[in-house]
């Protein structure tokens, strides 16, 4: 649990990784998209290191990024770097495998992040979109979501994998850790799990992550979406939690299957990017931070 003056830093070092990482996905999609570039996992990952980097309050990564370009994305928590025999380093094009998985995050010298993003830079096809936009509708029901103070994580998992139990389809991991200020990217004792042993409850001051997915090595690719999210008091309801997102990245437009959603799910879509737009933009003011304020501009746009 977090004190007051080390969550206020916790949500300013967010705005700082969001333009970081803004910066990182221009240069992406540029090299990619329109440079037509092949990038392997190793590039991908120095170059998403490097962005971050660049901020000075950046005290070290987090833990090791995790890349996964196509079927590797599917291997949960895969890292380039220690694969498993027999599974080779993706490379990523536009025109071949196009969509990659990348988990990653900073220690700040006030906080720290962990965020997910899985992007494609090519044509996804129609089962790919649904399957992303089920676990994004995942991600939203359980961040949105208000509940009595002392609610464990057990209680609300089932939020994150409603649409993909629909279908009878399910993720093999938690859906949240714990985050410590600037200290371990996996603080206990709080957790969201379908597993019944962490009752611990949900208290304000926690921080959180949300991070469903979906992965299919046959068709050769997985999903995850992930925020950070801090427990918080829910306005004019005593005794009641709700979740407030910390991370400051965009979600990917193209991916969304807009037909499925409803008024609340686009109405939360548009406001969380309005919130990053306004926040993250107002940093990519500087000489040589116009590709990245674009491409967050772009992302950021109302469904």
């Amino acid at each position: 649990m977090q004190t007051e003056s080390e969550l206020h830093e916790f949500r300013a070092c967010h705005v700082e990784d969001g333009a970081a990482y803004a910066k990182f996905a221009s240069k992406l999609f540029l090299r990619v998209v329109e440079q037509n570039e092949k990038l392997t996992e190793a590039e991908i990952g120095d170059m998403v290191d490097s962005a971050r980097f660049e901020k000075q309050t950046i005290k070290g990564l987090s833990f090791p990024s995790i890349v996964g370009v196509g079927e590797n994305g599917a291997i949960v928590h895969y890292n380039y770097k220690t694969a498993p025999p027999g599974v080779t380093m993706g490379t990523l094009s536009k025109d071949g495998v196009a969509c990659v998985l990348i988990d990653s995050g900073a220690h700040y010298e006030g906080g720290t992040t962990d965020v997910t993003r899985t992007w494609h830079l090519g044509k996804p096809s129609a089962f790919y979109v649904k399957k992303y936009t089920q676990v994004l509708r995942g991600m939203i029901g359980l961040g949105r979501m208000k509940f009595p103070a002392g609610t464990p994580g057990t209680v609300l998992d089932v939020l994150a994998r409603q649409f993909l139990w629909a279908e009878c389809t399910d993720y093999g991991h938690g859906t949240g850790h714990g985050v410590g200020a600037s200290l371990s990217v996996h603080e206990g004792p709080q957790g969201i799990s379908k597993a019944h042993l962490n009752r611990v409850g949900l208290e304000k001051g926690m921080v959180v992550s949300n991070e469903p997915g979906f992965y299919d090595e046959k068709e050769g690719f997985g999903i995850r979406i992930e925020n950070l999210m801090e427990v918080t008091e829910v306005k004019g309801e005593e005794g009641w939690m709700g979740f407030e997102h910390l991370t400051m990245i965009p979600i990917q437009r193209e991916l969304i299957d807009k037909s499925v959603l409803s008024k609340e799910e686009i109405d939360w879509i548009d406001d969380y990017h309005e919130r990053v737009w306004k926040s993250v933009g107002a940093l990519l003011e500087g000489e040589g931070e116009g590709e990245g304020k674009a491409w967050l501009y772009k992302y950021t746009r109302p469904l």
